[in-house]
């Protein structure tokens, strides 16, 4: 019943067995007891030394009458999603004949990764424990027992034969009204032990500096470095080079200042590095490995342990990042990664806290405007600066209100990305285009596919590795 309506189907098969042995079961009341092993309802109707016969009828009739008319409950579906989109495992737990159980979720198209049958009560909690399952939904006092016996949260929903209120006498950890609400309690619960491990994390560092940005990541690992820390226990250190735009490190400055946290800005010199210049696939290598040969001797000056950079779990599976590679190779950690920190959380526990970077677009460095082979100069660095204050003035004096914009230099065409709901809006305000034109660009273009993060990234070969650093 957590998962699926079985009343009608098991109805049908107990009017059947009724039919069979000219026995008068009352389905109705036998459907409202739900949740016990078959056996237990079974002995209700027929002598003790009948009970295993008949409860081979009953499973062997049941996939030609019970299957078909059971529906799945409202939100499971989006139950089973909202589970896999954590990236955890489907563990079905009942105490249904196992084949049957399966039968139903193959006909309803619901995909668990493991389903064990003909477990009750504190027998469920053997096979969660067996398959390392951390949260078990029921609806059942039973339920809450085999949680309890597996050391599991127990989440229990009053879709069966016991009430909310009975449910919260029981015992359950918590009751959510219907199966529909699961998706967001869990991921509250994901977020709530997610941030539990980066607090822990942060205090077996001691001391950490965090390679600060100024964008949402870096800037919420800063806050919870000062949260489980302290303060005099963190440095942000923001590197000051042509690609940061002036705008960025103004930023950086005030909401280090905000949370009390010293600040240093240190020059980098990555534009005197050849493969930094060169712009290739792998520019991101170089530009890190410059920023941690530059923040790792200033941390250890200071008297602070480790350096951090603010890399998510998305990071980690977003492609191609050679910055990443090369600060694991100077020994960053990275506490938001370790603890499974995805961008969607971070700016969710960032709204949480009440850091104003919660919904700051995202602000790569300036060097990932320029296409790849198109090399690195100052000037162009600083052309593209100005492409991009122009085209913010522009888009508001036009009145076209964008979350991302950026001006990518293609060499001697820029080409201008907006989010493409907006699109159309500069399209017929050509003098948004005229801007980033005035900037210094020969030509421009509207890229008609809108802002894409990392679309430099769909012009790539395959990346052969850097030599050097």
């Amino acid at each position: 019943m957590t998962l699926v309506d079985t009343r009608p189907g098991i109805a049908a098969v107990w009017d059947a067995l009724a039919v069979e042995t000219g026995v008068a079961i009352d389905s109705a009341a036998a459907v409202s007891r739900l949740g016990p092993p078959l056996d237990d309802e079974l002995a209700r109707w027929f002598p003790a030394d009948r009970v295993p016969a008949m409860g081979d009828r009953f499973r062997a009739i049941y996939p030609g009458l019970a299957v078909e008319p059971t529906e799945a409950l409202p939100g499971a579906r989006a139950a089973v999603d909202a589970v896999r989109r954590h990236g955890g495992r489907v563990v079905v737990v009942t105490a249904k004949y196992e084949p049957n159980a399966r039968l139903h979720l193959d006909h309803l198209g619901i995909d668990a990764d493991i389903v064990v049958g003909w477990k009750y009560g504190p027998a469920k909690g053997e096979a969660l424990r067996e398959h390392g399952a951390t949260v078990y939904v029921g609806d059942h006092l039973a339920d809450i027992e085999g949680a309890r016996a597996a050391g599991a949260v127990s989440v229990a929903v009053p879709t069966g034969p016991v009430t909310a209120d009975e449910l919260r006498a029981g015992g359950a950890d918590v009751v959510l009204t219907d199966l529909a609400a699961f998706p967001a309690w869990l991921d509250d619960h994901v977020l709530d032990n997610r941030l539990a491990d980066l607090s822990a994390r942060l205090g077996q560092l001691g001391s950490v500096a965090v390679a600060f940005s100024g964008g949402a990541d870096s800037a919420f690992l800063l806050a919870a470095a000062v949260r489980a820390l302290g303060a005099d226990h963190v440095l942000a250190v923001t590197a000051v080079s042509g690609s940061l735009p002036a705008v960025e490190l103004a930023a950086a400055q005030r909401f280090a200042a905000e949370l009390g946290v010293r600040h240093l800005a240190p020059a980098t010199a990555e534009l005197d590095r050849d493969g930094y210049r060169a712009n290739a696939s792998d520019r991101c290598y170089f530009c890190k490995a410059e920023l941690l040969e530059v923040v790792t001797p200033i941390a250890a000056d200071a008297g602070i342990e480790h350096v951090a950079t603010g890399t998510n779990a998305d990071d980690a599976v977003a492609g191609f990042r050679p910055g990443i590679r090369a600060a694991a190779e100077r020994g960053a950690v990275t506490p938001l990664l370790d603890c499974g920190l995805t961008k969607d959380q971070v700016r969710t526990a960032s709204r949480r806290w009440g850091l104003a970077t919660w919904d700051k677009p995202a602000a790569a460095c300036l060097s990932s405007r320029i296409a790849y082979g198109v090399q690195i100069t100052p000037a162009r660095l600083s052309r593209v600066e100005r492409a991009e204050v122009a085209l913010r003035a522009a888009l508001a004096v036009a009145g076209i209100d964008v979350v991302n914009q950026r001006v990518r230099d293609l060499g001697d065409t820029a080409r201008v990305e907006v989010d493409s709901d907006r699109v159309d809006d500069v399209r017929a305000a050509p003098g948004v285009l005229e801007a980033v034109r005035d900037a210094g660009f020969p030509a421009v273009e509207l890229d008609p596919r809108g802002f894409r993060s990392g679309s430099m990234n769909e012009l790539l070969d395959p990346p052969a590795p850097p030599t050097s650093a």
